[in-house]
């Protein structure tokens, strides 16, 4: 998922929700909800994505007024922190001219002092392990109130030339960016009730800072005047694109709003920010809040060996110190690892329905219900899109996206008329498979059986079971299979560099990566385990610093991009390492896509550098195009081996793999359906107050989109993250419009040979030169031109999904 710009809610990045796989996984469930999995028909899908390309080239974004940034493109005037461009060197905080400048400001005699602020120092790296909840208050108003000096000088100063206006603005925000990320990404990972609280307090301060900046007239008229210059025609492309978006974004930052209006816009902005805050919380605190302690093991018979070591691991962080995997007690929770394990696995069907039952409702009820929230995030952000001239939110979404409502629409509905007779007979599959088992329940699959079932009719039709998997599957020889291959495609290597960034858990593994001179080009913190307690779920890639010239010493150098890379697997149980699921391996592939993006990028306007400025739908082409390379026999084979004998993966499993990666795929293609065409219709004609509920919503598309009808007392929306407290509002369709392009990205290398390492090489040369090195500073489909030499085809993505030879 993309969060939003530091002006938002969330720090940058980009998330996907636990164990939910952007492939088609099937049998896979996802964080939003457990809905019948269904499959497509060849012939219908075929024909509906022959049209694809034709939506997709003929897309023209309403003319602008400009958007709001999405989520994946901060605003115009957001910037991040300097790094050296070389290994920073000890000690890694010190006191700075910045925190100098602060220190004659009032101090309570009660507050930490600013020089001993570390939020004020003029660290390397951020200083993770010493931040705490004490910091904020008094460091983000120290920062605001000499950033809003700042901001004077300059609007009294500014001139309608780069060096006049970008760089000292991104001079400016620079530093508020880092800080405050470095903020919200300890609360993602390290939450705690005095962390929330000083957030909750100082929010509305940032807040105003950022809409103060947003609302320049002076900045937004020199952005104006840049453009109207008779020096416009030299500029580059990406700083044109740079400017172009600056006065965009800022007239859907409310620039063109005045008195009332412009009053009203502000408030939606702070009370946005709140709720989507407030959503997040209630989403984990109602995750956190349900445990189920089990002392008969009959009653989770079918759990593997690893769900039980979790189990019991999870009691005794709970106070049962004597539990153990082979005798108890265990607990059961809803965070991802535990939940999927008794969804796939527990022959107990009461059981799994009490669990299914607990998930879909998580969040909706008592203090922690989100549905007030959501109704009221839905009416301010249709509020804030008439302010600009939109009819709705989904308008306002778009405009900064490939697509339009339209489009989204169109594509959409071909793809679900296409799925839904093949998934019918899926379903009849399914119930067959069950009454071949002598199950009940054989003939009236309810939720909570069909990803059990699937399961095991996956197993019975390529004898795969995925818990006998995972000891080939350990976390160490994962990552060094995967620094391998991008070793070989994008002649990088990744090299650990533990101890030379502070880290804020002693899980947390830091990377840096070197060009083929030695020469050091990015770093990397990756955050692997979940730790239910404190970290939110999902996984996600996201910005610590960015790329850019402004921030180098000698204004020849850059200073050098640093990510984190977030996943929620399974811990180390024992003496055992983390042993993965295969979905768990492509996570950390598509994670590491977004990551490459970020880290491998050559544009040097930081604005447009990396993952930014890249129009939303294009975004996941890199992470779904590096999930394809689990299927790579070599690279699948240089990570599958046994954790104790070292013995590699057998090659009648690697080719039972390879067969069912396309079994049930039309299945996960509803469902990602479902939840992009709710989400359009939440923003672009549900009426907030009128006399349809959010869930009457919720059932009315489940009508053309899920076989099973939800439960009456579904709530999966109270936890559906994405759109309301993540940056997918209005956006959730792109993972499928963006499909398109990765897999015909990847086909690029099939076509070179697969078994060709020079090919590859050169290949992987020119995608790393294109794709992961131009970020934001050229359109989406010229870059992919540059890269495949020709516009996307469908033709890969059918060839994929299993589906081209029942076309032909």
């Amino acid at each position: 998922m993309l969060t939003d710009s530091f002006f938002n809610l969330v720090p940058h990045g980009i998330q996907r929700i636990p164990y939910h796989n952007h492939k088609k996984k099937a049998d896979n469930i996802s964080f939003e909800n457990l809905i019948t999995h269904t499959a497509s028909n060849s012939v219908a899908m075929a024909v509906a994505m022959a049209s694809l390309m034709s939506v997709i080239r003929s897309s023209n974004p309403k003319p602008l007024l400009t958007s709001h940034f999405p989520p994946l493109r901060p605003s115009p005037f957001h910037f991040h922190f300097r790094l050296r461009p070389s290994p920073p060197r000890t000690p890694l905080l010190r006191r700075s001219s910045i925190a100098a400048a602060f220190s004659d400001q009032p101090q309570s005699p009660s507050s930490i002092t600013i020089e001993d602020n570390p939020l004020l120092q003029d660290f390397e790296f951020p200083p993770f392990d010493v931040i705490d909840a004490s910091h904020v208050r008094p460091g983000m108003r120290a920062l605001l109130n000499k950033l809003d000096d700042d901001l004077a000088e300059l609007e009294k100063t500014v001139e309608p030339s780069w060096s006049k206006l970008v760089e000292p603005l991104e001079r400016i925000v620079d530093r508020l960016s880092v800080v405050w990320g470095a903020i919200n990404h300890l609360k993602a990972v390290q939450d705690t009730p005095e962390l929330r609280s000083a957030i909750e307090e100082i929010q509305p301060e940032r807040i105003t800072f950022g809409l103060k900046v947003d609302q320049s007239k002076p900045i937004y008229n020199a952005f104006k005047a840049m453009k109207d210059s008779p020096d416009w025609a030299t500029l580059s492309n990406a700083r044109k694109r740079i400017v172009e978006s600056s006065i965009k974004d800022a007239v859907l930052s409310g620039i063109s709003l005045e008195n009332d209006e412009r009053e009203e816009f502000n408030k939606i902005q702070q009370e946005l920010a709140k709720l989507s805050k407030t959503f997040g919380e209630n989403v984990l605190d109602a995750t956190k809040k349900f445990e189920k302690l089990v002392t008969d093991k009959n009653e989770i018979d079918g759990l593997p060996a690893t769900a039980l070591g979790l189990a019991a691991q999870i009691a005794t962080s709970k106070g049962h110190e004597n539990a153990t995997a082979e005798n108890g007690p265990w607990m059961i929770t809803l965070d991802g690892p535990s939940f999927m394990s008794v969804m796939q696995h527990a022959k107990n069907r009461a059981l799994r329905e009490e669990i299914y039952r607990a998930y879909v409702t998580r969040a909706s009820s008592g203090d922690l219900d989100n549905t007030p929230v959501i109704e009221q995030i839905l009416k301010l952000r249709l509020a804030k899109a008439k302010l600009l001239g939109y009819n709705n939110y989904a308008e306002l979404s778009m405009a900064t996206k490939m697509a339009t409502v339209d489009k989204a629409e169109e594509l959409l509905e071909k793809l679900r008329s296409a799925s839904w007779d093949a998934a019918v007979q899926d379903m009849e599959d399914l119930k067959q498979f069950a009454r071949t088992q002598g199950a009940p329940e054989a003939d009236e699959l309810a939720h909570w059986d069909i990803t059990f079932w699937s399961e095991r009719l996956r197993e019975s039709k390529y004898e795969i079971n995925e818990e006998e998997l995972r000891p080939y599957f350990s976390l160490p020889k994962v990552m060094d299979g995967l620094f391998n291959l991008v070793k070989m495609l994008f002649d990088i290597d990744v090299v650990p560099a533990d101890g030379l960034a502070p880290v804020w858990n002693s899980d947390v593994k830091f990377y840096c990566i070197k060009d083929s001179t030695g020469s050091p080009i990015s770093y990397f913190y990756f955050d692997p385990y979940s730790r239910p307690s404190e970290k939110r779920g999902g996984a996600w890639m996201g910005e610590v610093f960015a790329r850019t010239r402004v921030f180098s010493y000698d204004k020849t150098s850059v200073r050098l991009p640093v990510a984190h890379m977030v996943c929620n697997q399974m811990p180390p149980v024992g003496d055992k390492p983390s042993l993965m699921t295969f979905r768990e391996v492509e996570t950390v592939f598509h994670e590491f896509g977004h990551a490459l993006q970020h880290m491998l990028t050559k544009q040097d306007e930081g604005l447009v550098a990396g993952i930014r400025g890249i129009e939303w739908d294009a975004v996941e082409l890199p992470s779904q195009f590096m999930e394809n390379w689990c299927y790579h026999r070599d690279t699948l084979m240089s990570i599958a081996k046994h954790y104790e004998t070292g013995e590699c993966l057998p090659e009648d499993i690697y080719q039972k793999l390879l067969a069912a990666r396309t079994f049930r795929a039309g299945s996960m293609s509803l469902r990602q359906l479902k939840f992009a065409t709710l989400d359009l219709e939440l923003h672009s004609k549900y009426d907030p107050g009128g006399p349809e509920s959010i869930y009457d919503v919720d059932q009315r598309v489940a009508k053309r989109t899920q076989l099973l009808p939800p439960l009456p007392e579904d709530r999966f929306l109270c936890g559906f993250i994405h759109i309301f407290a993540g940056g997918y509002a209005a956006g959730y369709y792109s993972y499928k419009w963006a499909e398109v392009l990765s897999a015909d990205a990847f086909s690029a290398f099939e076509d070179a040979g697969l078994n060709d390492d020079k090919a590859l090489r050169d290949t992987g040369y020119r995608f790393r030169d294109t794709v992961l090195a131009l970020g934001g500073g050229k359109d989406p489909l010229e870059v992919f031109i540059e890269f495949r030499g020709r516009e996307p085809s469908p033709e890969p993505l059918l060839r994929h999904n299993g589906l081209l030879q029942t076309t032909a």
